[in-house]
C-alpha cells in the first residue's frame, strides 16, 4: 500500500486547507492492470471537528475490501458553506484525474459520510451539477461527480428533526448565512429559506448517484426521520436506493465494534456491524 497526505485549497477557507489522506493498493501480479473502486470518507463531527472514529478506521476496512481509499479532513466552523463542498467536489475530481496512475475505476468512485459528513457527501450528491460547486474549482460536473454515496446515520433536515449544532456551524451565527447565501447562487431571503436550501430532502433530483443508506432508529443525536426523509425524496425521484434501519443503537457508532466504541457507551453492537458486509455486496454491484 502507498499512503500520501495532500492538501486542498477552495475558496472560504479560514484556517489553512483541507486534507486528503491517500491510501493506493499496490497491483496484484496476477492481473496488475486492473482497476478498483475507490472510497472517500469524510468522517462526522457536527461541522466543528472531524472525528477520528469515523475517519482512518473507516479507511481501513474499505482498504480490506480491495478498494483504494481516501479520507478528507476538510473544512469545519468557522468556514461556513459551501467551503467544505468545494473541498469533496475537489477531492473527488483528484481522484479520477489520477485513476490511470492509481488503477481507479473512475465510474467507481464512491463518497461514504457519517452525521455531519453524512450531510457533506449527500450535498455532493445533490449539487454536484450546480455551477456554483464546480465552476469556482475550474473544474466541470462530469469531473466532481461521484458514483455513489455512502450514508451513515446522516444529518439531511434542517425541519423538526434536524440537529441543529450542525446547521449553527454551517451557517454560522448572524448574519453570516447571508454570505453562503450569495455563494451557492441562491435568492434566499430570510435565514428560514437558506436552511430550506441545505435541507437535503428538499434538493433530490432524479441526476443524483444510487445511495447505500443506514441509521439507528434509537438515535436520539440525528433522529432516524432524517434518513426517512431523505430515502421517501430518493424513492420519489426513482434513484436507487438501498436503506437499512437497525433497531438499537445510539449516535456516533461508526463501525459499531470494539475498534470504534467508547469504554462503557454500549456503541458494540453485532447486528450494526452488518452494515460493512452489506455495503461491500453493494459497492460489487
Amino acid at each position: 500500500m502507498r499512503y500520501e497526505s495532500i492538501t486542498l485549497e477552495a475558496e472560504g477557507q479560514v484556517t489553512g486547507p483541507a486534507r486528503l489522506d491517500e491510501y493506493i493498493l499496490e497491483p496484484v501480479s496476477v492481473e496488475p492492470k486492473r482497476k478498483r473502486p475507490a472510497v472517500l470518507v469524510c468522517p462526522g463531527g457536527g461541522y466543528h471537528f472531524c472525528s477520528d472514529r469515523e475517519a482512518e478506521p473507516i479507511v481501513m476496512r474499505f482498504l480490506s475490501m480491495g478498494c483504494h481509499s481516501f479520507c478528507l479532513y476538510y473544512s469545519v466552523a468557522p468556514s461556513r458553506f459551501p467551503t467544505s463542498l468545494l473541498e469533496v467536489a475537489k477531492a473527488v475530481a483528484e481522484i479520477r484525474a489520477h485513476s490511470e496512475e492509481w488503477l481507479v475505476d473512475p465510474e467507481r468512485i464512491y463518497v461514504c459520510g457519517f452525521s455531519a459528513g453524512g450531510h457533506l457527501v449527500c450535498s455532493l450528491g445533490t449539487f454536484w451539477n450546480r455551477e456554483f460547486v464546480y465552476g469556482p474549482l475550474g473544474l466541470t460536473a462530469e469531473q466532481i461527480r461521484p458514483n455513489g454515496l455512502i450514508l451513515g446515520y446522516p444529518v439531511i433536515t434542517s425541519g423538526a428533526f434536524a440537529h441543529r449544532g450542525s446547521f449553527n456551524q454551517l451557517l454560522g451565527p448572524g448574519e453570516e448565512w447571508k454570505t453562503a447565501a450569495k455563494r451557492a447562487h441562491t435568492d434566499a431571503q430570510s435565514l428560514e429559506e437558506m436552511l430550506e436550501f441545505v435541507s437535503l430532502e428538499k434538493q433530490v433530483t432524479s441526476d443524483m448517484p444510487r445511495v447505500f443508506l443506514w441509521h439507528t432508529y434509537e438515535d436520539a443525536g440525528v433522529p432516524v426521520e432524517n434518513s426517512l426523509f431523505l430515502a421517501s425524496a430518493l424513492r420519489r425521484c426513482g434513484v436507487n436506493l438501498e436503506l437499512h434501519i437497525f433497531p438499537r443503537g445510539c449516535h456516533g457508532l461508526s463501525l459499531a465494534d470494539e475498534e470504534t466504541s467508547r469504554p462503557g457507551a454500549g456503541m458494540e453492537i453485532p447486528a450494526v456491524q452488518s452494515w460493512i458486509p452489506l455495503v461491500r455486496l453493494w459497492i460489487k454491484e
